[in-house]
């Protein structure tokens, strides 16, 4: 499993990389290549008035609605028809203003001219207008200019500049692009993001550069381009979805984001195309970017799940430091899927300063907040790592010391009582014997190192079930081995748990133990009373540090420690662990 997760996070860093030189590639060589420009119509003279006679497929004149037979209502800077429009005079000469107000009469404003006048022009005028560069340009259909008033003016439609100017733009915004993806893959992969979201910069530059990077294709008409810049954007968000999807932590969610992702980047795909051609069908399109947009914004808002996981009865304080992780990671994760959509937004428009303030804002923080608050989480993570290992040397400690000193000698006085003929002496000393050896199994388990936890829990469970007069039940699925700090952590809680349903609830008891090559799980349920709400509290308070040591070492391993009443009584306390 291990193995498979490692190829697929490799498999996804390869195809980042191919596509970002692809991209790069592409949005400075596709404009230099002869690929079509311009607005992709032409005009021309007919009685007396300049028309539009053709609008190539997939071109700008296409998309912003422009048709064949329109007539043009201004050229350049040229207009070739009067519109109506309301004309304000100014008040009449001579005039005696109102003596109550002062104020001067003016002449009720008229409408003229009251229906479009064509303004008369030579036709070789016109011809010589038609051959110029186009800068500018409006037209009407013809049917909506022959009903045009105003009080209801027809729907024009214009566009500006010939396509060389703007393409050049467009240029700078791709070469301002591969800054953007050099930057980000170069401040996430040193490390000054955080050693865990290292595996994130390349795909998170890719998507933050891929709408900068690609540009151009706006400009650049021919139906191969319009195909690449389908296919490229939801290629350059894609591997950021996916790695967004595997930092999901529940397998049933990951196969979620993971689908979702996939499926927004078909969509995607699809619908870039299908706006390219309903455009010049003049058939009104679904917007795509919606659709391109959801390829990192869901998977990342999955990832990022609640940032602040609810308080359970009997969890006290010294959680904070892991809400506290949490809510960073949950933060990181969800930052990370956003941006993509702000440069998605920004990039190509006058809207780019937004996209600054954007990385500004991160930027200032990640300085004042993140930093600060990933200080605290990476200190109390340490803090609950030293206390864990100290506390299990110290156990082994112990027990070597039991083993090595009082049992050897107690060995000797047994022989020596036999010998004497002091059978009732002798048996007293093998009982002290006894349970010194189970002391030192408690403080480290032999079991556990060479069998696992499963073998652990049927030693633990026989041990408990003297003590709790009642039934003690284990139900077990051993998959595999865990790790030995995982396996260690678990048979510890489960060795509080099962403390705390002998002292505080009754039986039965049911222990429940799964593991597998994704993870594992624990669950302690009791018939007592069950936990008071304020337990994790009162227990801090009064010195008892069960649920809080469990808790410490669940946060350790990154497992979930979930401590709960049920309805009816009981306490039931869960823990999951999952194979990152």
């Amino acid at each position: 499993m291990l193995l498979k997760r490692a190829r697929d996070q490799l498999s996804v860093q390869r195809t980042a990389s191919v596509v970002a030189v692809i991209a790069v590639a592409a949005s400075v060589i596709a404009p230099l290549a002869g690929a079509r420009q311009g607005t992709g119509l032409s005009l021309a003279v007919a009685d007396g008035q300049v028309v539009v006679s053709t609008v190539d497929p997939f071109s700008p004149a296409a998309r912003y609605g422009f048709a064949p037979g329109m007539v043009a209502i201004q050229l350049n800077d040229r207009t070739l028809v009067d519109l109506p429009q309301q004309v304000k005079l100014p008040p009449s000469p001579g005039v005696t203003p109102n003596p109550e107000t002062g104020d001067t009469p003016v002449p009720p404003p008229y409408i003229d001219p009251l229906t479009p006048q064509r303004v008369q022009f030579a036709d070789s005028v016109l011809e010589g207008l038609v051959e110029q560069p186009l800068s500018f340009l409006v037209a009407v259909r013809p049917g909506d200019l022959s009903t045009w008033t105003y009080a209801t003016p027809g729907n024009p439609v214009q566009i500006g500049d010939d396509g060389r100017t703007s393409l050049r733009g467009s240029l700078g915004t791709a070469v301002l692009g591969i800054g953007i993806l050099f930057a980000i893959w170069f401040w996430f992969v040193t490390g000054r993001a955080g050693t865990q979201l290292q595996d994130l910069g390349l795909p998170l530059a890719l998507a933050t550069a891929g709408p900068f990077l690609l540009t151009p294709f706006d400009y650049l008409w021919h139906p191969a381009a319009v195909i690449s810049a389908a296919l490229l954007l939801p290629a350059c968000l894609l591997p950021l979805g996916l790695k967004l999807a595997q930092r999901v932590e529940q397998p049933q969610d990951r196969s979620i984001a993971t689908t979702a992702t996939v499926v927004f980047a078909l969509g995607s795909i699809v619908l870039a195309s299908a706006l390219r051609i309903t455009a010049a069908l003049e058939v009104s399109p679904v917007p795509s970017p919606l659709l391109t947009s959801g390829i990192t914004l869901v998977p990342g808002f999955i990832a990022a799940g609640p940032a602040l996981p609810p308080r359970r009865p009997g969890h006290g304080a010294g959680i904070d430091s892991a809400a506290s992780g949490r809510l960073l990671q949950s933060t990181e994760l969800a930052v990370i899927g956003f941006t993509p959509v702000v440069a998605l937004l920004t990039a190509g428009t006058s809207s780019f300063p937004v996209f600054l303030g954007w990385v500004a804002a991160i930027l200032l923080a990640g300085r004042f907040t993140v930093r600060p608050l990933a200080r605290v989480a990476r200190r109390a993570q340490l803090q609950r790592d030293l206390v864990v290992a100290a506390t299990e040397a110290e156990r082994a400690r112990v027990a070597a010391n039991i083993h090595d000193d009082a049992l050897q000698e107690l060995t000797l006085l047994v022989r020596r009582l036999d010998a004497a003929g002091d059978n009732d002496g002798a048996q007293i000393a093998r009982g002290v014997s006894d349970r010194l050896r189970a002391i030192c199994g408690e403080l480290r388990l032999p079991v556990l190192d060479d069998l696992g936890v499963g073998p652990a829990l049927d030693w633990l469970v026989l041990r408990i079930e003297r003590l709790a007069g009642g039934e003690v039940r284990l139900e077990r699925d051993d998959g595999s081995r865990l790790p030995p700090d995982v396996e260690l952590a678990f048979f510890r809680i489960a060795q509080e748990a099962m403390a705390n349903a002998v002292k505080h609830g009754r039986p039965p008891i049911v222990v429940r133990y799964r593991s597998s090559a994704e993870g594992a799980s624990l669950a302690v349920d009791d018939a007592g009373p069950g936990i008071p709400p304020d337990a994790g509290d009162r227990a801090e308070r009064e010195g008892h540090f069960g649920l809080l040591t469990m808790q410490q070492r669940a946060e350790a391993i990154g497992a979930i420690l979930d401590i709960r009443r049920w309805p009816k009584g009981g306490t039931h306390v869960q823990l999951e662990w999952r194979t990152r």
